[in-house]
């Protein structure tokens, strides 16, 4: 097998991971999460949704954190939109692409979006047309291009009628999602072979859910189909309002710690996003499903626990302003009690 050099991260814990929640999370709080995920080195944050406040309560105040978040000049800030009105709000609130999206089964997008996936295409192209106007780039967001929670498996043919669709109303971008996360890599294969002989490898983007556990291994085949673009949610928040069961997007920090094993440059900071994923798990007083979160967390509380019974002083600041101070006083520890261990071990010899 071989690995691409680099591979892009799309964070969209903001909006596809807050989109499915029940606990309402501050404006200022969602502020100041986005602003850690713009230092943490990644290059695209989806920040909100601006689809009806009715659909998405979670969201609505998309245009609040639009206006507020700190903009950074490397990072690109794009959002949902559902039609000229929501992409009227999100040019208000500032985006640098706007994401559209449909599916490739009827029945979803009819549950999704109430139109049948005939009718979507003129709102989608009146949406495509406005934004590039606006010297915007346009995501095309396809659903359900694996399962579909009602009408079971989807043809192959059935998604690139879609995806052919999009390219020619003039999108720039295509995210394939496996929206109830059922994919497994040899289905990946069958699509990518069909997709990537059809569209530029550069222009596909893949969004898998997790719900099945098989997002990782997903993402490992369309590495080796020279996709190297891939959505993820922090923490593995997420989930489909109308997929009941699925689980949300793969953890940013489980694709991090693949691509660090495989030696895959992503050019985002661990740190920063384990600090990021602590902060939004205390504010929706949730466990986050990552695995790699969650092994991290406790190797860190319990080397908290033995920094404390040593009698370690520990900054008295709260851990959001301070994350990595603390963290760099348990990591120090943590060396200085290998090397004990380590002496006393030589020293029986």
């Amino acid at each position: 097998m071989r690995w691409p050099k680099q591979v892009q991260i799309k964070e969209v814990g903001p909006r596809d991971g807050l989109q499915n929640e029940t606990t309402w999370v501050e404006t200022d709080d969602k502020v100041a999460w986005i602003n850690m995920l713009s230092e943490s080195g990644i290059k695209e944050i989806e920040y909100s949704s601006f689809v009806h406040p009715r659909w998405i309560p979670a969201l609505k105040d998309a245009r609040e954190v639009g206006r507020r978040i700190n903009r950074y000049p490397d990072v690109t800030y794009s959002a949902l939109v559902p039609n000229e009105v929501g992409l009227e709000h999100a040019l208000e609130a500032g985006i640098d692409m706007a994401s559209v999206f449909m599916s490739a089964s009827e029945t979803h997008n009819r549950n999704n979006i109430n139109k049948s996936i005939t009718a979507t295409y003129p709102v989608i192209g009146n949406v495509v047309k406005t934004a590039k106007a606006e010297n915007k780039r346009v995501t095309g967001y396809v659903s359900t291009v694996f399962d579909c929670p009602f009408e079971g498996k989807v043809d192959i043919d059935a998604v690139l009628r879609v995806c052919d669709r999009l390219f020619e109303l003039g999108i720039d971008d295509l995210s394939l999602g496996d929206t109830i996360g059922t994919a497994v890599p040899s289905e990946v294969e069958a699509l990518l072979e069909a997709v990537t002989h059809r569209y530029p490898n550069k222009s596909i983007i893949m969004h898998f859910h997790d719900t099945r556990g098989m997002a990782i291994a997903n993402i490992m085949t369309a590495m080796n189909y020279g996709i190297t673009r891939f959505d993820s949610s922090l923490g593995g928040l997420g989930g489909c309002p109308y997929a009941p069961g699925a689980a949300g997007n793969v953890a940013t920090n489980d694709l991090l710690y693949l691509l660090q094993g495989l030696d895959v440059a992503t050019g985002v900071d661990d740190h920063i996003i384990q600090d990021a994923s602590s902060f939004i798990q205390t504010k929706l007083n949730k466990q986050l499903p990552s695995r790699s979160f969650n092994y991290l967390e406790s190797q860190l509380n319990q080397a908290n626990d033995h920094v404390q019974a040593a009698g370690a002083e520990m900054p008295n600041h709260s851990f959001e302003l301070v994350p990595q101070r603390k963290r760099e006083i348990i990591y120090v520890f943590l060396k200085n009690q290998l090397k004990n261990q380590y002496d006393k071990f030589r020293s029986k010899e």
